[in-house]
């Protein structure tokens, strides 16, 4: 098969094995440990708990069908960036990467770093311990800004992970392939402990709670099942990075779709099968409790550990992916000239990623990077659902792209993919309308700088 070009600079060099770990090791990273009890809660029952997590699985893998068309087709730097440019124009490719750059994937990064610092925090609890307050009104309520041990450590995990995706792109995929053999190794003995145990048992998994339930309460579960497999997308980023795109991207969405979703089901399984619905519903932490009920405090702290390579393979993977985003918008001369250098030596769009790392840790010390996020889950969706239906869309506008892969089961996928997103976009303006509002508000506060870029490059 012919390669692809990639962008000036860039490198394919990410094989099969780095692409899957990409799509796992993004998908996989705190939600396994804190969605059951939210979802538990909407449905009510755990045989509802699992036909969400089917579900959200299913349109995930719709979604990862439909971006293997376009990735295989377009097989460059920035994902959704791209293909919202080809089929909608290029202002809608760049209020996607405005927004990632600013709010989605900053804040994402940001939130998985702060993840990373509590977990490690039950064996050193110091790190919660102030280490100074800026005096400026930035904090809670007015308050003056507290600056956590924490925190410092969690900025320095961050950039040291620019350091190692800068370095170059083979170094950065060996590590996202050992970090997510590892988190998955950690899951799976989870998962064996908590079904061998001898603790739990069948009548569990048909235990129930009092719960609103009806389609109000699936689909707020469907949303939470959503946010736990969101970054099946993330290796579409980073398409100019890997070989035989044509082939291996495709192969990685989908496969790695399907791996996290087994290990999902897997997870909930002994979680149910060891505690019954009630104590789900009440637990913050699901696979500590039930790690605890099996060993004690060392099985919890065994869960913390795991959630820390979980979350450090998807922060490495985020970094990879996501530097791709404002690099493309620069490549294309629609962002800052410098962000779409490539180092001359690694290979790397080393500049990209240091403004996004750099943006991140910002929001880390901000401490508002959970509620930035909230804003733009909305506006992403809507993009989500418009980089879905780009497949339709491109078919009739480009009838002669070269199309290495097509959408299995299409138009039927990709438009059971832009319902999923659908109903993500109605549930959240329903429940958080003033957050939607603002994600918008967000979102369409690029399109002034959009015109300043466009000027300059005319």
């Amino acid at each position: 098969m012919a390669e692809f070009p990639t962008a000036a600079g860039l490198r394919r060099v990410l094989g099969p094995w780095a692409a899957a770990s990409i799509v796992i090791g993004t998908i996989i990273g705190s939600g396994i440990f804190l969605v059951p009890r939210s979802m538990i809660n909407q449905v009510g029952s755990v045989q509802m708990v699992f036909t969400v997590w089917i579900v959200g699985g299913l349109l995930s893998l719709f979604g990862a069908l439909s971006y293997a068309e376009l990735g295989a087709a377009l097989p460059q730097a920035g994902g959704e960036y791209v293909y919202l440019k080809e089929a909608y124009g290029p202002l809608w490719g760049f209020l996607y990467g405005w927004t990632q750059t600013w709010v989605a994937k900053s804040g994402s990064i940001a939130g998985m770093a702060t993840g990373f610092f509590y977990y490690l925090a039950n064996f050193r609890p110091e790190l919660d311990a102030v280490l100074g307050a800026i005096p400026l009104p930035l904090g809670p309520g007015g308050a003056p800004l507290e600056i956590r041990y924490g925190q410092v450590l969690a900025v320095l995990v961050i950039m040291g992970l620019a350091a190692v995706n800068s370095f170059g792109v083979r170094f950065g995929g060996g590590v996202q392939v050992l970090a997510t053999v590892a988190k998955v190794g950690l899951l799976a003995a989870i998962i064996a402990l908590g079904l061998g145990s001898g603790r739990g048992s069948a009548a569990n998994l048909h235990s129930s709670i009092p719960a609103a339930g009806g389609l109000a309460g699936f689909f707020a579960a469907l949303v939470a099942a959503l946010w736990a497999y969101d970054g099946w997308n993330n290796l579409s980023m980073a398409a100019s990075d890997v070989v035989r795109p044509q082939r291996n991207l495709p192969l990685a969405l989908i496969a790695g779709t399907l791996a996290a979703m087994a290990v999902y089901i897997a997870a909930n399984l002994a979680y149910f099968y060891v505690l019954p619905a009630a104590a789900v519903a009440t637990s913050d932490r699901v696979a500590a409790e039930m790690m605890r009920r099996i060993w004690g405090p060392g099985g919890a702290a065994a869960v913390s550990i795991a959630a820390m390579v979980s979350i450090f393979a998807a922060l490495n993977g985020s970094i990879l992916s996501g530097a791709r985003v404002p690099f493309a918008m620069a490549a294309d001369g629609r962002f800052f000239r410098s962000v779409g250098r490539v180092h001359a030596v690694h290979g790397t769009p080393s500049r990209s990623i240091l403004l996004l790392t750099l943006w991140a840790s910002v929001l880390v010390f901000s401490g508002r990077y959970e509620q930035l996020f909230t804003y733009v889950i909305f506006a992403s969706w809507i993009l989500y659902g418009m980089s879905g239906a780009a497949v339709i869309v491109l078919r009739y506008r480009r009838p002669n792209l070269a199309r290495p892969y097509r959408t299995l089961g299409y138009p039927l996928v990709p438009l059971l993919f832009v319902f999923g997103a659908l109903s993500v976009v109605i549930s959240t303006l329903i429940h958080s309308p003033r957050e939607s509002i603002l994600g918008l508000v967000l979102m369409f506060s690029g399109v002034p700088f959009y015109f300043h870029w466009k000027r300059r490059t005319v």
